[in-house]
């Protein structure tokens, strides 16, 4: 689904007359004693370069279709783990480095769809390039006559739009927590894709659809089939066609065409809503006639309706801490979806938000199970008290209860200062920013309805 009806007839490019573009570009990433002009001239970067990347050295392979079809069963029915406008994607076995065989992932692109063989380049070419831990890895491609196939690590735990709009069980409902951390990672793997690759990448099709979940529920980026390369030099935007999927594009971009680094910040914000309400950004039946997500959430924000925007599933109604991470969650999806693109934070901002939100969180839900089991700061204490009593030398007894007496008051005198110190600098921050919020009398952002 898109942005407006811009899909009109592709003309093919057909790969298969010059194999040396696609392997070009993978040979280019097969060499690290060629680094990118800004890891070269300082140190730092470089070292930044090396902790992001995974396997940069590793080629990506070129693979036959009939390997393809061995590895999923002849892409049987029973192999097929998802389907979109793209295609259809199959779970496989592939020997993927000599003599070690892994799950794969293996998406047959319909040629007859939206994906042409332009997007199939960009994304082998892209990912060829770009290796981070949040971005999901492409082992290879097919492109034997025909077919346009791609091999990426297989992920388990699927899509987050499975889990945010397809759960069945109560068992299955992400908590407040795991969606921070998921929308977390993503954010890293969007700052990899703005800061850390040279040039710098607009991701331009960010959605919960396209954030896939590894174990642990790690999310890796997936799909760049509609990457764009950033503006280069005095440039500040990008001009291209209207691309993306309705309500998540950004207004400015949806209107005019022209992309920024800041039209993904949109994007983000929307995944945001998408995350703390359970919703759809589009077509929900419960916002009535307001059918985009943005334009229902945002007013009851700006009214301080935190729980009527809150999953239901999310439980926050008699946990404080978590409607106070909800409410911090809110702020930060507000400001990624202003209608001004220049107010809106950068993705190292978005980053630094979320991974204060994280540490809220779980800080506080250290804190209440301490409260409650009894176990926690005073757990050493009470083993050094017990200690000192079972001492056979009367003196060193006396001497080690009183040590231990005294380390408590301390130690409890220093948790109650950090944390009213905590307390104090959070309520300041978000009362700000609250405060700023309140001032802006501008309507939240609009999109127009298809």
């Amino acid at each position: 689904m898109t942005c407006c009806s811009c899909f009109g007839p592709r003309r093919r490019h057909d790969v298969t007359k010059n194999p040396n573009l696609i392997k070009g570009f993978s040979d280019h990433n097969s060499r690290p004693d060629q680094p990118s002009p800004s890891s070269a001239n300082n140190p730092a970067r470089a070292s930044q370069d090396s902790e992001t990347q995974q396997d940069p050295s590793k080629p990506t392979q070129c693979f036959t279709y009939r390997e393809l079809a061995t590895a999923t069963n002849n892409f049987r029915l029973e192999s097929m783990i998802g389907r979109g406008g793209f295609g259809s994607v199959y779970k496989g076995m592939l020997e993927t480095t000599p003599g070690q065989l892994k799950n794969v992932a293996v998406k047959m692109l319909d040629t007859t769809g939206h994906q042409g063989d332009k997007e199939f380049l960009v994304e082998v070419l892209m990912l060829s390039l770009l290796r981070h831990e949040h971005l999901v890895t492409l082992f290879g491609y097919c492109a034997e006559g025909d077919q346009r196939l791609l091999v990426y690590e297989y992920m388990p735990f699927g899509s987050v739009e499975d889990h945010i709009h397809g759960y069945g069980s109560e068992e299955e409902v992400l908590d407040l927590s795991t969606r921070m951390q998921i929308a977390l990672g993503s954010a890293k793997g969007l700052a990899y894709l703005h800061n850390v690759a040279q040039p710098p990448v607009i991701y331009r099709d960010l959605k919960t659809a396209n954030i896939l979940l590894d174990h642990g529920y790690k999310a890796k980026l997936s799909d760049f089939g509609l990457a764009k390369f950033g503006p280069s030099g005095d440039m500040s935007h990008v001009s291209t066609r209207v691309m993306g999927t309705h309500g998540y594009c950004a207004p400015e971009y949806a209107s005019t065409g022209k992309l920024t680094m800041k039209s993904d910040i949109y994007s983000f914000g929307v995944v945001m809503l998408e995350l703390i309400t359970g919703r759809k950004p589009i077509g929900d039946a419960c916002m009535g006639a307001k059918r985009l997500l943005v334009n229902w959430a945002l007013p009851l924000f700006r009214d301080q309706e935190i729980r009527k925007i809150a999953d239901p599933m999310l439980s926050i109604q008699g946990h404080h801490y978590l409607e106070e991470a909800v409410e911090r969650a809110l702020v930060l999806a507000y400001m990624c979806l202003r209608e001004d693109a220049n107010a809106r934070p950068t993705v190292k901002e978005v980053v630094e938000a979320l991974d204060n939100i994280v540490k809220f969180i779980e800080r506080k839900k250290k804190k209440k199970k301490e409260s409650n089991t009894g176990y926690g700061r005073g757990v050493e204490l009470e083993k050094k008290a017990a200690v000192a009593v079972s001492s056979p030398n009367e003196t060193t007894r006396m001497l080690s209860v009183n040590e231990v007496e005294v380390e408590v008051e301390v130690e409890v005198e220093e948790d109650e200062d950090l944390e009213r110190e905590r307390a104090v600098a959070d309520a300041k921050n978000w009362a700000e920013t609250m405060r700023a919020l309140r001032r802006q009398s501008n309507e939240p952002p609009k999109q127009t309805t298809p």
